[in-house]
């Protein structure tokens, strides 16, 4: 289950056969995304487990498993911004419900980014789309 927004990376990714164009398509993803307010870059926006700073900031709307999810990100990583840009392609717009269901992992190799990001970096995103999941889970129950 991916949504349409999240297909048309993946599309866009089949089309670029070269790694460093991939990798610059990821920045241009990150760059075109709008930052997120300074006032919301606090511990409780953090995501522990980046190499680099990233703050994830929650937008449910509604209540309970069919409350839709959105959310904004920074990092001060251009490629780690690139990195929430997918994210948030892969989940803006689904319900709370429906976010526990992706299979990100599965998701995400489709992109081929598991075997082109270094360890640290597969952690740091491992780690966003933990806190993704709590945040949905939480706002589910």
């Amino acid at each position: 289950m991916a949504t349409a927004a999240f297909e048309d990376i993946v599309e866009t990714f089949d089309f670029l056969d070269d790694w460093e164009d991939r990798y610059r398509h990821v920045i241009e993803l990150g760059k075109a995304m709008a930052p997120l307010d300074e006032a919301f870059r606090v511990p409780a926006t953090k995501v522990e487990g980046c190499a680099s700073q990233v703050w994830l900031l929650p937008r449910i709307e509604g209540e309970g498993p069919s409350a839709r999810f959105d959310f904004e990100g920074e990092s001060d990583a251009m490629i780690v911004r690139g990195l929430i840009a997918i994210l948030h392609a892969l989940y803006s717009g689904l319900t709370v419900a429906e976010v526990t269901k992706v299979d990100a992992p599965a998701e995400l190799a489709r992109l081929g980014l598991d075997e082109h990001l270094s360890s640290q970096r597969s952690n740091g995103l491992r780690a966003m789309v933990d806190r993704i999941g709590k945040l949905a889970a939480e706002a589910a129950a």
